[in-house]
């Protein structure tokens, strides 16, 4: 009897406070408070990821200034000058802000600089995908990345990938093709806009590729692997900003003296820098696997959003294109979590670790 009650006050005590949240003395926070914080936890994402992308939107889509490289540059540069904030603050404040202190190296730069490379096509077609589709079709223009991961892996790391997750891919393909054939039925379908796309789809996978290859340069810091990064896009982009004629459109842009413009574009890298932070927040009060679904969450939450402030009239089979994109990402990483759980421990760590990379898709996911 006394057996009975102790597994029923144990189940109790579970239920009130969590698995994971009682210590060693049996003292902890209780489940209200611990779903208080995830649930502002995943509040603070979806508002940074989606102001972001509708900011982002608002800065490329000026027509009085056709200058992307020179808004991606910028939004770089203000990312390497938080880092060096956040180092200043963690300094001063010890125990209130954690950042690693990083000193630049020109060796470790240089082995960074295969993936910054790849890192500016990134954020570059991303960006430009944003340009000229918009936020509404932005996440069926942007959703092939998954199937990219999947041929990627084949063709550079020789993994192959189940049935059932080359299933998921179909059902991603199926909704990509639909979204793209109502955009046109509809007359706003912009080709360059699905190209750009479909490069920044596959982009995002090489950068995740090359990230876990130059993670040994920085010590497995993502914080560094960040500043390395953004300082490397930050010299490879002016001369791609001169090559572009983009120089001579600054020089004759009329509010390059508007504080209120210079406001935008910090704002828009400040963003893109804490949608980083915000991503290993999630990931590190939930999961990887809540973190996805989360992220495929805020995409449907995000669409809306768009098709109701731009006072759109959407299909039904356009609506049925973004439910295949997102259902098929989410039974993907549904399915590869499965997967996970039947490999070696380590290998399960390894793939959590590269889930918790900053969403430095940045300037847009």
């Amino acid at each position: 009897m006394n057996r009975t009650q102790l597994k029923r006050s144990s189940i109790l005590r579970m239920a009130l406070a969590g698995s994971e949240a009682f210590d060693q003395d049996g003292h902890g926070e209780t489940f209200i408070l611990r779903a208080v914080k995830i649930a502002a936890v995943v509040v603070l994402y979806w508002f940074v990821s989606i102001t972001m992308v509708f900011l982002n939107n608002y800065l490329l889509d000026n027509r009085d200034l056709d200058a992307p490289l020179f808004v991606t540059f910028y939004q770089c540069l203000v990312t390497v000058g938080l880092c060096w904030l956040m180092q200043l603050l963690s300094r001063l404040c010890p125990g209130v802000i954690d950042f690693p202190s990083v000193r630049f190296d020109v060796k470790t730069s240089r082995e960074v600089l295969p993936l910054s490379v790849v890192f500016i096509c990134m954020i570059t077609f991303n960006n430009l995908c944003l340009k000229y589709v918009g936020v509404a079709f932005y996440t069926v223009g942007r959703s092939l990345s998954t199937v990219f991961n999947v041929l990627l892996s084949y063709f550079i790391l020789k993994q192959t990938t189940s049935v059932h997750a080359l299933l998921c891919c179909g059902i991603i393909l199926g909704g990509f093709w639909l979204g793209v054939d109502q955009e046109g039925m509809a007359g706003s379908l912009s080709w360059t806009g699905v190209f750009f796309g479909v490069l920044a789809s596959a982009f995002v996978s090489l950068n995740a590729i090359y990230t876990k290859k130059v993670m040994p340069a920085v010590e497995g810091n993502i914080w560094k692997l960040s500043y390395y990064n953004n300082i490397n896009a930050c010299v490879l982009f002016l001369p791609l900003i001169l090559l572009f004629g983009e120089l001579g459109r600054l020089g004759t842009f009329s509010r390059l003296s508007d504080l209120g413009f210079w406001g935008m574009m910090t704002l828009g890298g400040v963003f893109g820098f804490a949608i980083g932070y915000v991503t290993g927040l999630q990931i590190k009060f939930t999961s990887p696997l809540t973190h996805n679904v989360s992220g495929t969450a805020k995409a449907c939450a995000q669409t809306v959003i768009a098709v109701v402030y731009n006072s759109s009239s959407k299909s039904m089979l356009w609506w049925t294109s973004n439910l295949m994109v997102l259902g098929g990402s989410s039974a993907y990483t549904w399915v590869k979590s499965l997967e996970m759980k039947k490999t070696p421990v380590r290998d399960t760590q390894d793939s959590a670790k590269e889930k918790l990379l900053p969403e430095k898709g940045n300037l847009g996911v």
